[in-house]
């Protein structure tokens, strides 16, 4: 029987977005995103929760050094985003609409490439208190 046990880290970051479709006229843009369309931008305090599932080693009786993850998230996630505008401040998402849904799945790709491929991860991204993504799904 499998022994998986999940670890999790939970981070937080402020970053201001602008939805925006730039194939779509202005009233486009602003039918589906509304006030997210916002021609200044809007911030949001992002709660980050970084869930890691695998075997614990018997050697160190750890799934993952949470040490280890917490500065994985530091390098990849929050000096990246962190106080910054995500559209015009990140490679990432210079041609990538900054939704919730689309910073969740570059955070996972950014930290994916980082843990070992024996583990699984979940990311699970708070853009408000009451919405919130989960990836993968």
């Amino acid at each position: 029987m499998s022994k998986k046990v999940a670890v999790y880290r939970k981070e937080h970051f402020n970053a201001a977005h602008r939805l925006n479709n730039p194939a779509w006229t202005k009233e486009e843009n602003k039918a589906v995103f509304g006030l997210c369309n916002n021609d200044n931008y809007h911030g949001h305090n992002y709660d980050l929760i970084v869930k890691v599932i695998g075997e614990v080693n018997p050697s160190t009786g750890y799934v993952l050094d949470l040490k280890e993850l917490s500065t994985i998230i530091k390098e990849q996630v929050l000096d990246k985003f962190d106080h910054k505008n995500l559209n015009l401040d990140t490679a990432e998402f210079a041609s990538v609409n900054p939704t919730a849904e689309n910073i969740a799945i570059v955070i996972y790709d950014l930290l994916r490439v980082k843990l070992d491929a024996g583990l699984d991860l979940k990311i699970t991204l708070y853009e408000t208190e009451r919405n919130f993504v989960e990836y993968p799904a």
